[in-house]
């Protein structure tokens, strides 16, 4: 999807006119953009405010960021129809989480109303790490973190190499650069463990730090 248009046709479509008369008042110098004069067929993007003879026509969007602790037993959807949605608890009403986090799982989510931010993300998935707690009812041996740091056979595909440190005797951090479906559960799961407890604390630069569920806090554009 798209999140920027030529401003041409954002004149053709807001003001009703044809591309002639579009075109004429943008060399008539009637339009301006961020209050500067355009008179080329520029693109244009969500957080530019537009005038046309001295009127907003397009008022600039502004854009929010948040890291935010979502609690255990939270489905990570803004579905009304699902029980325990995260639209009842978001901070905000415009907002949607960029990314999933299981029911099971709590932690850290990005929270944006930048529809754009899919994109800049999707485009740098692979590359972004994500650091988990994890604590499983079983003991965590040698031979546990090594092949969990190797790869694991998973829905017919082995998993990347990771990080991966044991905290205690029953607990690990482990760091991943994919983002497979319940991923460390179903690792953990075909070495004979299961997960009791699951927490996110980062995605590449964004730490969870000293939140505490269900709060949240502003943070930069989070392209990682």
């Amino acid at each position: 999807m798209s999140f920027r248009r030529k401003i041409q046709y954002f004149l053709v479509q807001k003001l009703r006119i044809s591309n002639r008369k579009a075109k004429s008042n943008l060399l008539a110098g009637l339009v301006l953009v961020n209050n500067t004069v355009t008179m080329d067929n520029i693109e244009i993007y969500p957080e530019d405010e537009i005038q046309f003879q001295n009127k907003i026509i397009k008022p600039s969007q502004k854009f929010t960021y948040l890291k935010f602790y979502k609690p255990l037993g939270v489905e990570c959807t803004l579905n009304p129809d699902i029980p325990d949605n995260l639209s009842q608890i978001l901070p905000f009403p415009d907002v949607f989480p960029v990314g999933r986090l299981d029911k099971a799982s709590e932690g850290l989510l990005i929270l944006t109303n930048d529809g754009r931010i899919y994109d800049k993300i999707l485009r740098k998935e692979k590359d972004v790490e994500k650091e988990y707690i994890v604590k499983t009812d079983h003991l965590i041996t040698l031979d546990f973190i090594e092949k969990m740091a190797t790869g694991i056979l998973i829905m017919g595909k082995n998993t990347l190499p990771c990080k991966i440190v044991a905290i205690d005797d029953f607990s690990f951090n482990i760091i991943l650069t994919q983002g497979l479906n319940r991923q460390i559960r179903r690792m953990c799961y075909k070495l004979g463990h299961e997960v009791v407890f699951l927490k996110r604390i980062r995605i590449g630069n964004i730490t969870l730090g000293d939140l505490k569920e269900s709060q949240f806090e502003e943070i930069n554009n989070p392209i990682y």
